[in-house]
């Protein structure tokens, strides 16, 4: 299919990577958005690092968001005028990275870092652009992000974004071809996270017409979906927003700020694995699981956990979609009318039972899985998916911070 685009929503980025002779076994640090309910993670993390150049000085873990506030924004904006200044990043000229990501458990993960225009791109229910959301966006989650962003010189990118190619025919041929490529960075990952390669990729121009082709209805084309970063890319989004009411026709067209660094990989790639994300709540009601078990329908087995019974058995609908709907819809529901309970979006059935035995009064609620076949015919419909309705991978295997990109 050979669609015309007014401006290009996928472009050849220029990367900023740090000089060499940076350990970048330090530099690089897990997504933000992981182990939000393990500070004891990211003083570990903190403590390797001690006091060297590292992109965890220029991202704010999740699990400190509640205490932010205009000291921690300076810091991190600090952080990257001093990189930028003494000459830490440095310019890689504009170019694609094809990634090859080895988890620690084995498993190769590959995918090609570029950079997207968020016209192209919209978080809003019932929008159908090119590249779509496939979570439901907290509005509410974004203003903390957008302030972060809002001053920034440089992003670093944690977003993932999902294409459709069952023949593998894209990222998996230029894989073949990565020894005519030039290597710019292969070491072992910090905090069990595995190992990295990234390969540079100058002509860029035959890739991106090849990417196009992946889009299969004319009247309603896809490009891409999200796959992790929703809430990231939905703030680069606002943030643009923001920026282009300033801002003349002209002045919008190459503005960095309309652009947002992702990487892109192939939902059918091998290494890449879809996992559920489950639910523990904090401080419930005796009543909680009484309650939960009445608002949901029961087709599929899956279960629960209390330190006080341990495992127990749950129904749930056999859609995964309907059963994230009616469990994410019942959670909500009770979160509003039960001001002193908490939750968190748990990776994997060890953390989950291990973070209920810490607390005797918290419920693991443990999710199902969705079918990679499911997710782009159900983004199709226009509809998006409760947020946290799924992940790919495990915490560790979740992407490491490592290029940058200017967005001023």
């Amino acid at each position: 299919m050979s669609l015309k685009f007014k401006h290009q929503p996928i472009i050849a980025p220029d990367f900023l990577l740090p000089r060499k002779g940076t350990d970048l076994s330090k530099w690089a640090v897990v997504a933000c958005d992981q182990f939000t309910s393990s500070p004891e993670y990211w003083q570990e993390l903190k403590t390797y690092i001690e006091d060297e150049p590292s992109t965890y000085r220029m991202i704010l873990p999740e699990v400190y968001l509640e205490t932010m506030n205009e000291k921690t924004i300076k810091d991190i904006q600090h952080a990257m005028d001093e990189y930028m200044h003494d000459g830490i990043l440095e310019s890689a000229g504009l170019s694609f990275m094809l990634i090859e990501r080895t988890t620690n458990l084995n498993n190769r993960r590959l995918g090609l870092m570029v950079a997207i225009d968020l016209e192209a791109y919209d978080y809003q229910e019932g929008s159908k652009p090119l590249i779509r959301t496939t979570e439901k966006t907290i509005i509410e989650r974004i203003p903390p992000r957008v302030k972060i962003r809002k001053d920034a010189p440089i992003e670093l990118s944690h977003v993932m974004l999902l294409m459709n190619d069952d023949k593998k025919h894209i990222i998996e041929r230029l894989y073949e071809k990565r020894s005519t490529f030039k290597k710019r960075y292969d070491f072992v990952l910090n905090m069990m996270g595995g190992h990295l390669r990234g390969y540079q990729i100058l002509d860029t121009d035959p890739i991106i017409q090849e990417l196009y082709t992946l889009i299969e209805d004319e009247k309603d084309p896809i490009l891409f979906v999200v796959g992790d970063g929703n809430h990231s890319l939905a703030t680069a989004k606002a943030h643009w927003e923001n920026v282009k009411k300033g801002l003349t026709i002209k002045e919008q067209d190459n503005h960095p700020a309309r652009y947002a660094m992702v990487e892109i990989v192939n939902i059918y790639d091998q290494g890449l694995q879809f996992e559920g994300i489950h639910r523990v709540l904090f401080n419930v009601e005796p009543d909680f699981l009484i309650d939960l078990f009445h608002a949901v329908d029961k087709d599929a087995e899956s279960w629960v956990y209390t330190k006080d019974v341990g495992i127990e058995q749950f129904f749930i609908p056999k859609s995964t979609a309907d059963a994230y709907e009616q469990i994410q819809g019942f959670i909500d529901h009770y979160l509003m009318h039960h001001p002193k309970t908490t939750i968190d979006y748990i990776h994997g059935d060890d953390e989950l039972i291990r973070l209920c035995k810490m607390h005797p009064h918290a419920v693991g609620i443990h999710m199902p899985t969705l079918e990679k076949k499911d997710l782009f015919p159900f983004i199709q419909t226009g509809k998006v998916l409760p947020r946290k309705s799924f992940s790919m991978g495990c915490a560790t295997a979740k992407r490491y911070y490592l290029e940058a990109r200017k967005i001023r």
